[in-house]
């Protein structure tokens, strides 16, 4: 067994944890103990699934060619971002300056660039699905910038970045297992069809769990004030998943 196979290996036994830890947390009601720890067990576990993803995509770009290569680059700076901003998020909670340091815009610029580095390539080589995924790193990184720029909208600006990071999060989980690992399982499923499916269909489905969940965690709460009730009315799609809904809307 190469190298390639054990670091393979490992990075999928990692992110069936990781899949498996995102709807525990997901399942569990919010704040609770389950829900945290939950959440604690799937970054780490992304954490992982992306230290071991860098030397893949290396040798990756050495035997099927820059193209490949440079798009799993780009996954790593767009599901790095989603992993960073969920934890800071909850940790800065009561620093806006502080979440949005140098860290936050290094990797908005960086979304930024290498989305418009993968935008070019989708147009040169032919492929709806690097240009469609470009725009998650080109919208999402400039809407991180803005949000840095104008500040905070309402108290709880941080629980709306949370929230999206994870469900941008959990787009890159489902999409690795569908679109990677699970026609490896089953080879009926290497087609097209299923490929672009599996690829755009957790898009969707992200754009529709947002809505529901700003609904019920982020709607103005009953007897705040008017001008409590007119800023949080003014609810933007968090920086990590605008550019995503974006592209699967």
């Amino acid at each position: 067994m190469g190298t390639y196979e054990i670091v393979r290996g490992i990075h999928i036994a990692v992110g069936t944890a990781a899949l498996a830890s995102y709807w525990g947390g997901a399942l569990a009601r919010k704040g609770s103990a389950l829900h945290k720890a939950s959440g604690r067990v799937f970054l780490v576990s992304m954490a992982v699934v992306l230290a071991f993803a860098l030397p893949m995509t290396v040798i990756l770009f050495r035997r099927q060619g820059p193209a490949i290569g440079t798009f799993l680059a780009y996954l790593i700076v767009i599901t790095g971002t989603g992993v960073w901003q969920a934890w800071r998020a909850v940790r800065d909670k009561h620093d806006f300056q502080r979440y949005t340091g140098p860290v936050f815009r290094g990797l908005a610029a960086l979304e930024v660039l290498s989305g418009i580095a993968v935008l070019a390539l989708g147009a040169r080589v032919g492929s709806p699905l690097f240009a469609g995924f470009s725009l998650i790193g080109i919208l999402g990184g400039a809407s991180m910038l803005r949000l840095a720029r104008r500040g905070p909208s309402d108290p709880r600006w941080w629980l709306r970045e949370h929230l999206g990071a994870m469900l941008g999060n959990g787009v890159a989980t489902h999409i690795a297992f569908l679109a990677i690992g699970l026609p490896r399982l089953v080879p009926q499923l290497a087609n097209p069809t299923w490929t672009y499916a599996a690829w755009f269909g957790p898009l969707a489905l992200a754009a529709v769990a947002q809505v529901r969940l700003r609904r019920k965690y982020l709607a103005p709460r009953p007897g705040a004030d008017q001008s409590q009730r007119s800023s949080r009315t003014k609810i933007e799609p968090s920086s990590t998943l605008s550019g995503t809904l974006a592209v699967g809307s």
